[in-house]
């Protein structure tokens, strides 16, 4: 069987993904790789596991090599807001990480790296309803301008080099698994958290503040289902939208309510990540992944409100 790494794997999509390939591949064929994040117990029990600072050239370069590694998932990233106070870090993880990363590959013959992009890649200037797949991008942020590169990187890569590089701009993301962080979208986390414990939630965005989300098991989903497309039938590569549903913080609020007697929430308004959310689409135009490799997503607001909710129960009863 072909060897996996699933680098990030430590992060809120990366600690999902690798028991979802491991569950395909077999456990001893994806291997996860973590730097300064512990890996959740449940992925270090399930397979192997190695320590990779994605930072550096020589410890990918021999990581990759001598693991036998045919295919990538790079998934190590800075996230938004922690990105702007945190630029060296930024800058050091998602452009020389994903640079060394692509040259690791071609260097050893991998025969695929996914390369997941984000809704950050795009900007104040983008059409923010509907957003289309080509556009004018032009982020302001640190962690949409290295998704750009990214972009870019990987898909001359793939034109020039002939790697087979493919990626996707993923939504918010929403999952019951892992903590919210200081993500801009984390607060359709939070929320949850918030109905469980305690009945109510502040939330740091406005409340008409519109944006794209997508619930962890169809991002999951949108990650395999890429990397396992026929790559005959792709005419775009590391630059897929893909979208889910689209909401506000009052309407996820509404949905709360109507499932948790007694839940209100309030607002204090974060203006760092309110101007972040507020660069980023209202929604995606997700035509190029329906068409090319038949992208549908299975959750809407509300049966994903109903699965957080079930999950987060048990998980929190459990001490979790």
């Amino acid at each position: 069987m072909k060897k996996i790494l699933v680098t990030g794997a430590a992060g809120q999509i990366g600690s999902e993904l690798v028991p979802a390939l491991r569950e395909r591949h077999g456990g001893e064929n994806v291997i996860a790789a973590g730097h300064r994040t512990a890996l959740p117990a449940d992925v270090q029990e399930s397979g192997p596991s190695i320590k990779l600072d994605v930072t550096s050239a020589a410890e990918v370069m021999k990581a990759v090599g001598e693991l036998g590694i045919e295919t990538i998932y790079h998934m190590s990233s800075i996230l938004s807001a922690l990105a702007e106070s945190n630029r060296q870090i930024a800058y050091a993880v998602n452009i020389n990480g994903t640079y060394n990363i692509l040259e690791a590959a071609v260097s050893h013959n991998v025969g695929q790296v996914i390369i997941p992009s984000s809704i950050a890649a795009f900007g104040p200037d983008t059409p923010q309803e509907n957003t289309p797949n080509e556009t004018i991008q032009r982020p302001n942020t640190l962690y949409g301008i290295s998704k750009v590169f990214g972009e870019h990187l990987g898909n001359y890569y793939h034109e020039k080099l002939g790697l087979d590089v493919r990626g996707l701009r993923l939504p918010g993301i929403i999952s019951w698994k892992t903590e919210p962080t200081a993500g801009t979208t984390d607060y359709a986390v939070a929320i949850f958290y918030g109905a469980i414990r305690e009945k109510k939630y502040t939330c740091y965005l406005g409340r008409h503040t519109r944006l794209p989300m997508m619930y962890m098991p169809d991002c999951i989903k949108s990650i395999i289902d890429l990397a396992q497309a026929d790559g005959s039938g792709l005419k775009h590569h590391a630059d897929f939208n893909v979208g889910a549903v689209s909401f506000t913080p009052s309407e996820i609020a509404e949905a709360v309510a109507a499932r948790v007697e007694g839940f209100e929430m309030d607002y204090k308004i974060d203006p760092m990540r309110q101007a972040i959310a507020d660069s980023w689409p209202d929604s995606l135009d997700d035509t190029a992944a329906r068409e090319e490799w038949g992208w549908t997503p299975s959750y809407d607001l509300d049966s994903m409100s109903d699965d957080m909710l079930k999950n987060l129960k048990i998980k929190l009863s459990d001490g979790g």
